[in-house]
């Protein structure tokens, strides 16, 4: 992997990084190519916190994000690293568990972690549950609370660039 400059980055974190945060990651990604500098020029990544390395995409999360013409097919999951998250501007997780791992198992990095759906002004459900092993309409589910919360991830850090 590459060594990104400092906080020039965003970073989602799930388990296997196979489909949530690969998805949030090309969901936000995709929006910031509408933004103005210096959000366009923000890196996003993902990660997991139990991977085991080189996986694709789930197929499902591959179809979910297909049909909102948003390409997942070259995805190959990775570990997160204490490198990625010095170097990250935002890190966003999907579930409790998730910010739990992160707190106890990294040491303090620059940005705080939040849940993806946290800052949202009236979320209905903070996590979001891993639909691994399921049907494409449970992944169309997830990535359509991903993208509910993509607006008010974008007004956060227009706050922090």
């Amino acid at each position: 992997m590459r060594t990104l400059p400092p906080q020039q980055y965003v970073t989602f974190v799930c388990t296997g990084n196979t489909c949530r945060s690969p998805m949030a990651a090309a969901l936000l990604s995709h929006a910031l190519k509408a933004e103005k500098e210096p959000l366009r020029s923000l890196a996003v990544v993902s990660a997991g916190l139990s991977v085991l390395g080189g996986e694709p995409a789930s197929p499902n999360a591959v179809l979910a994000l297909g049909k909102v013409s948003i390409p997942l097919g070259g995805h190959r999951s990775r570990q997160l690293t204490q490198e990625m998250l010095d170097g990250s501007l935002a890190v966003f997780a999907m579930t409790q568990s998730h910010l739990a791992t992160l707190r106890a198992c990294y040491r303090p990095f620059p940005a705080a972690p939040l849940l993806m759906r946290a800052l949202m002004a009236r979320p209905c459900n903070l996590e979001l549950l891993d639909p691994y092993g399921q049907g494409v309409s449970v992944y169309e589910a997830c990535r359509d609370n991903m993208v509910e919360a993509i607006p008010s991830i974008i007004a956060h850090l227009r706050g922090l660039v």
